[in-house]
Formats: C-alpha cells, structure tokens, sequence
C-alpha cells in the first residue's frame, strides 16, 4: 500500500514540474519590435522655430543704411511624400507659416529703416539614407517670404521667391509619430519701398532651425 501511494505521490509530482515549465514558456519575456518598417509614405505635421539673418537698405542715388540684424521666430506646416529603395530614401517637402524675424537701424537712417519676414515657406526635394528608425538628410529647392520694409510713413509688403538648402536628421519613435531637428540657408531676395525715389531693402545670410512633429501614413504595411 505504502508502496502504491509513494509512486501516485511521484508521478504527480513530475506532472506538477511539467505543468510549471510550460507554464513558464507561456510567460516568456516578449520580442522587441522594430518602429520603423519604411518611410515610404505621406506625411504631414507642425514645425517652429527660429530665424536670422542681417539687412541694409539702399536708395537708386546710392544713399545706405548701416548694416543691422534681423531675428525672430516662426511656425508653419509640413507635407511630404518619401520613397524608400534599400536604405535610399527620396522625398518630397512642402512647409509654410507665419514668421516674425525682423530688425531696423537709424544708422545712415535717421527717420529708422526696417525689414521684416513676415511668413516663409519652401518646396523642397529631399534625399537620405535610413539607419531604421533614423534619417539624416540633405534638402534644398525654392523658397518665398513676405517681406515687409521701410520708413515711418513708408512701408511696403512684397512676395520674394529665392532658394534654400540645408539639412536635418528625422527620427520615428512610433510607427507613425516622427521628430526631426533641420538647418535652412536661405535667400530670398530684396524688398523695397518709394520715399522720394526707390529703396531696395536687401535681406541677407537667412539662417533657419527648426524641430518639427510628423504623422505618416503607411499605405503599404497597412498602417494609418
């Protein structure tokens, strides 16, 4: 009897451990998922951030201001479309918004000359290479501002299309949610104004960064 009741008392036992090591392998810790798949998509989200640059103004009899710099700050939107092949990533990229970089002078300038951007925007060609859920990259193209300039009593706001190139480095933390950090040079062109004859307000050196928040839309691994 003894007998027969040590090996019921073992079998189960042995069907006790079995039960616990599977029970481990359920529970088992889970595989880390990559973000990323591809950056092949649409996309689109906000940007801010900061601008300078420096300006003078000069008359057609050649009467100049002094030199004086221009800062502020501005935020806009962003659109793309990226293309992946292996690591190449191609894209597109259009963003506009308000702007507020401005400065004046009274040197050479006694009534005070004045420039402001008051909004800035680009459309942009734009190519890097992905190391997974990182993209630096180099961009450049067409860029517009509306620049307001002059005197009291004699301001003018005009459209000014120029160029701009830069770089930046976009990063997923998410399969849809994206951060990125860029540097724009850009040049816009002069703006002017009529006092008593025509004053060329010449906008010079246009630096620009920005950080920026975007969503994508992942069509192809059928993500949204």
């Amino acid at each position: 009897m003894n007998r027969i009741i040590k090996s019921a008392l073992a079998a189960g036992f042995a069907a006790s451990l079995m039960g616990g090591t599977a029970l481990a392998a359920d529970y088992s810790a889970p595989s880390i998922v990559t973000v990323a798949s591809t950056w092949t998509g649409l996309y689109g989200g906000l940007n801010g951030g900061f601008g300078w640059g420096n300006s003078y103004h000069i008359d057609t009899a050649g009467t100049r201001s002094s030199d004086f710099d221009i800062s502020g700050g501005l935020i806009g939107a962003t659109v793309g479309y990226n293309w992946q092949a292996d690591n190449i990533v191609f894209g597109l990229e259009a963003d506009w918004g308000f702007a507020n970089i401005e400065g004046s002078t009274t040197g050479g300038c006694a009534p005070g000359c004045s420039t402001e951007i008051q909004s800035f925007g680009t459309l942009r060609p734009r190519i890097g290479w992905a190391f997974g859920n990182f993209l630096p990259y180099v961009t450049g193209g067409l860029a517009w501002g509306l620049i307001e300039s002059g005197q009291p009593g004699f301001t003018n706001s005009g459209w000014e299309v120029g160029w701009t190139v830069g770089a930046g480095v976009e990063a997923k933390f998410t399969p849809n949610l994206s951060v990125k950090a860029e540097y724009l040079y850009a040049d816009l062109g002069d703006g002017g104004y009529t006092v008593a004859i025509p004053v060329a307000a010449k906008v010079n050196d246009l630096s620009i960064v920005r950080v920026g928040l975007n969503y994508h839309v992942d069509w192809f691994s059928g993500g949204y």
